[in-house]
C-alpha cells in the first residue's frame, strides 16, 4: 500500500521550499512588493498553493527572513570543520554580509510595525549569536584576531556598515566590512568577550587558510 499521507507531505514540504526559493529570488530583484503571480510561476505552483502555506505576504517574508537566518547560522560548523579559525570567521562574516545586503525592501517591511515580524530580533540573535561567539572564540584562541569584541558588537557593526548608501550598490557594504574584518585581525586581545543576553533590532539591508588534508 502506498502511503498517501506521507507523500502528502513531502509533496507540501516540496512545494514550500520551492516558494522559499522563488520569494527568496523574486524580493531580491523585485522587492518585497512583488506580484504573488511572479513567486509563483518561478515556483511553478499556483496562487492556491501559496496562500495555502502563507496566508499574508507577512506570513512568507518572516518565513524567507528566518530561512535566510538559518542558512547563515548553519554554515559556521560547516565552515569551522573546513578552514582554520581565522578564515572561517572571515567567510561566515561574508554570508552574514550577503544576507544583510540582498534583500531588497525588507528592512522597511521588517519595521512596518506589523506583529508577524515580532519575534524576529529575537530569532535573530538567538540563531547567529551562538554561532558567530564560537567563530570568534576558537579565532581569539589561536592568537588570530582581537579579544576585546562579542558577537553582538560584531553582529550589530555589520549592520550598520552595510546600511544602503545612495548611489552605492551591496558591494561597497561588503567592502567596508572588509576593512572592519581586517581591524579584528589587529592587536593581541585584551579580556574575554561577555556573552550575549538580550536580543538586537533586525539589520537593515575567498582566501587562504583551508585545513590540511580538505
Amino acid at each position: 500500500m502506498t502511503p498517501a499521507p506521507r507523500r502528502r507531505r513531502a509533496d507540501a514540504r516540496r512545494n514550500v521550499d520551492a516558494l522559499l526559493e522563488a520569494a527568496r529570488t523574486v524580493f531580491n530583484t523585485s522587492g518585497v512588493d512583488a506580484p504573488a503571480k511572479e513567486i509563483t510561476d518561478l515556483a511553478g505552483v499556483g496562487i492556491g498553493t501559496l496562500y495555502r502555506h502563507f496566508p499574508q505576504r507577512s506570513d512568507l517574508v518572516k518565513a524567507v527572513v528566518e530561512s535566510g537566518i538559518d542558512t547563515v547560522a548553519e554554515a559556521g560548523p560547516t565552515l569551522s570543520a573546513e578552514f582554520e579559525p581565522a578564515e572561517a570567521l572571515t567567510r561566515w562574516i561574508d554570508r552574514y554580509t550577503e544576507l544583510l545586503g540582498t534583500k531588497r525592501g525588507l528592512a522597511s517591511a521588517l519595521h512596518s510595525g506589523d506583529p508577524a515580524f515580532a519575534g524576529l530580533p529575537g530569532y535573530f540573535m538567538q540563531r547567529l549569536g551562538p554561532t558567530l561567539s564560537a567563530l570568534l572564540d576558537a579565532a581569539a584562541a589561536e592568537g588570530a584576531i582581537r579579544r576585546d569584541i562579542d558577537a553582538e558588537d560584531l553582529l550589530y557593526a555589520v549592520a550598520q556598515l552595510c546600511q544602503p548608501v545612495p548611489g552605492r550598490g551591496p558591494e561597497h557594504g561588503r567592502r567596508i566590512v572588509g576593512v572592519l574584518v581586517d581591524g579584528l585581525r589587529c592587536g593581541g586581545g585584551h579580556g574575554g568577550r561577555k556573552e550575549i543576553t538580550g536580543t538586537a533590532d533586525f539589520p537593515a539591508p575567498g582566501t587562504v587558510g583551508r585545513r590540511p588534508g580538505r
